[in-house]
């Protein structure tokens, strides 16, 4: 027999004594055999059984059965005077107040009854205390109801009866008042400006002055425009419907947060010992809250039920698929598939499906912990919350997850299942001569590019070579011109800043790609710059058809995108740093070297880093420069085939591969390569820096 506890607790562990005499003894005892050895023990065990055996006999449990035979009784009778008593409240008050008429009268009931039992179990002593608190509560809402609506009818009758006369008759004189009003405002408003003009006030007190006579102003014709009948039953009765509907319903939540908070210092008792109701019903999210009571909740929850059985597990069966056939999609790529079908739908379809299985999983998981921490409570003795208490806790403890859930689902569907479908992409044989058809390749794909196999393998190696010096060459070279623009227009000497870091910013102000092509037509052949370069390096001298030149050139023109950033960048840190810092190296009689490399570095790289890592990252994935200047080129098919140029970065490589060249798992397994690689070299870089160790 699964051992009880011999104590109740409530959410914050507080203890309680049990009213259950039964279970108590039987606690008790259990408590007693673990501590008693041989025949001792035996002579426990035998009582013990003797008690569970007897347990409907027990004292306890025949009164037990005995109330709960009497309350059914009772509450049956109770619900036929409640509807007796319905039909004689007063139906001229809100629906919410004649229901809460009628939950009053029904609380009186219960209090006679309950005040009976209060001893005998602390079900009994919750409801009895909850009726007790809504009897000292409720009238004072229903009072204040009925006068309001007194108030709303007496106003709306005398707005029947008003004379139209005397209306017209108040109109005329509230716009003599009003002209005298404003007539009066105008001269003292004059009074204050020849005060300001003569310096007896400052500009400011001017203002102010002004500012309140125009507010005591709208105050008297406020005032004044009450004094007509008409406007002030409008108010009466505009004032009267928002407190009926708005006060009201205010006053009858805190009554019911009132009563539910009850709940928490009121345990509950139970004989089940497992919570065996969640792991039954898992499967059918929802049906655990219906057996615990918790109605609405579980009205929420089997929405999960209905995604779970008509959305999830037919979509991933390959029901309502546009062209796949579910997870068995995924696994077959359309292999003895039709002529029309084809493998990347299967694909995709079928990673959409675990997805949405996924999905449906994590619901189910969120409705079984909330279904069995309610019975592991239960059996602790703590009540389950309330819709009120549940409310409550969604929207203040919940609401970030309730904010957030729709960018995750959004995230799931358009970053997450794009990203799996490429890591997929890579073991697969999808190429220019299998488009349509492919079918799951283990990791062919991989063993070709590290061990350099064929003309993608090598020109890949070649490739990643040039990527990483451009990558390195170009952002170091961006930085370093960067910040030394930035401490040398930093310098107190230097006269027109303003001018200087306007000129300095300009790269970056304008369009990236219009400062590509701009220099792509400047450097092509033919052209005024590279002739005049040609009388100095020769008459074969070419800036795009060089791999060597037109790789110094891309990184250069990289350098100068990037300049305008990391010089932004260092002037905002080298503005901040303390004048004091330098004043006490000046004390100390440092160089002005050391206090560039003691100093200024330190707290810029300090303040920068984890941007600079960004920047190495960006360079590496830097798409754009080499498509607009010479779209890779110059090319060399002894060297790269069809597939790619000189100057391609492995960004762009992976564009021709999948797009030109119809190589779409080996661009996908590229792509997860340098992915894979980003990311840990990205992760080294900020691990590394001072910023990410200090944060």
């Amino acid at each position: 027999m699964k051992k009880f506890n011999k104590y109740l607790y409530d959410n914050i562990n507080r203890e309680y004594d049990r009213k259950n005499l039964y279970l108590y003894e039987v606690s008790a005892l259990q408590e007693e055999i673990e501590a008693a050895t041989g025949k001792e023990k035996e002579e426990l065990q035998s009582k013990l059984k003797e008690l569970v055996k007897n347990k409907k006999n027990h004292a306890y449990n025949k009164k037990l059965a005995e109330y709960k035979e009497k309350e059914k009784v009772f509450l049956a009778d109770v619900k036929k005077k409640e509807n007796q008593y319905r039909t004689k409240v007063d139906t001229s008050l809100p629906k919410n107040v004649q229901n809460l008429q009628v939950r009053l009268f029904r609380a009186k009931e219960l209090v006679k009854f309950y005040q009976n039992y209060v001893k005998l179990t602390y079900d009994a002593e919750l409801i009895y205390e909850q009726s007790k608190l809504e009897i000292a509560q409720i009238p004072p809402v229903i009072e204040f109801a009925k006068g309001c609506t007194k108030d709303l009818k007496e106003a709306q009758n005398k707005l029947s009866k008003i004379d139209n006369a005397n209306n017209e008759k108040f109109n005329l004189e509230f716009k003599a008042f009003k002209e005298a009003e404003n007539k009066k405002l105008q001269e003292r408003i004059k009074e204050v400006k020849a005060k300001c003009k003569e310096g007896l006030i400052s500009g400011q007190a001017k203002d102010n002055t002004i500012k309140e006579l125009k507010r005591k102003y709208k105050e008297v014709l406020l005032v004044k425009s009450f004094e007509c009948e008409k406007t002030y039953n409008e108010e009466i009765v505009k004032n009267k419907k928002y407190e009926l509907s708005k006060t009201v319903k205010q006053k009858i939540n805190t009554v019911n947060i009132n009563v539910a908070d009850l709940r928490r210092v009121y345990p509950i008792e139970t004989e089940k010992t497992m919570p065996w109701v969640s792991w039954v019903t898992f499967l059918i999210p929802g049906l655990a809250q219906v057996i615990n009571k918790q109605y609405i909740k579980a009205i929420i929850m089997f929405f999960a039920t209905l995604y779970i059985y008509l959305m999830a597990i037919p979509y991933s069966l390959g029901y309502g698929n546009y062209k796949g056939d579910g997870i068995a999609g995924l696994i077959t790529l359309a292999a003895d598939g039709g002529r029309l079908d084809r493998s990347i739908i299967f694909m995709i379809e079928g990673i959409l499906a675990i997805f949405l299985l996924l999905i449906g999983i994590f619901l189910m998981f969120i409705c079984f912990k909330d279904a069995n921490k309610v019975e592991k409570d239960t059996i602790k003795g703590t009540r389950y919350k309330s819709w009120i208490e549940t409310k409550q806790t969604v929207f203040e403890d919940g609401f970030p997850y309730l904010v957030l859930s729709p960018a995750a689902i959004i995230t799931i569907f358009i970053v997450c299942i794009p990203v799996v479908t490429t890591i997929l992409l890579a073991f697969t044989g999808m190429g220019p001569d299998t488009q349509a058809k492919f079918g799951w390749e283990a990791l062919k794909n991989y063993k070709m590019i590290f061990l350099g196999e064929g003309m993608v393998g090598a020109i890949f190696w070649r490739i990643l070579g040039w990527t990483i010096v451009w990558t390195i060459g170009a952002t170091t070279l961006a930085i370093a011109l960067g910040f030394i623009l930035a401490i040398v227009l930093n310098n107190d000497r230097i006269k027109g800043k303003v001018l200087f870091r306007s000129i300095y910013l300009l790269p970056w102000a304008v369009p990236a790609f219009i400062s590509i092509l701009f220099f792509s037509i400047l450097f092509a052949d033919g052209g005024t710059v590279i002739n005049s370069l040609r009388e100095v390096f020769g008459p074969n001298f070419s800036i795009k058809n060089d791999p060597f030149v037109i790789r110094v050139v891309l990184i250069c023109i990289q350098a100068w995108l990037g300049i305008a950033y990391i010089f932004l960048l260092s002037t905002g840190v080298l503005q901040s740093i303390n004048a004091e810092l330098y004043e006490a190296a000046d004390i100390d009689g440092a160089t002005s070297f050391k206090k560039l490399t003691k100093i200024t570095v330190p707290l810029v790289l300090f303040q920068t880093a984890p941007l600079l890592v960004g920047q190495y990252t960006f360079n590496f994935n830097n798409y754009s420069i080499i498509a607009l200047f010479n779209n890779g080129g110059p090319f060399d098919p002894s060297k790269y085939g069809n597939l790619a140029g000189s100057s391609d970065l492995l960004i762009s490589y992976i564009f021709k591969l999948t797009m030109n060249s119809q190589y779409q798992a080996i661009g996908a397994t590229i792509t997860v390569i340098i992915s894979v690689a980003l990311m840990i070299i990205a992760y080294i870089g900020y691990r590394n820096t001072d910023a990410f160790k200090r944060g």
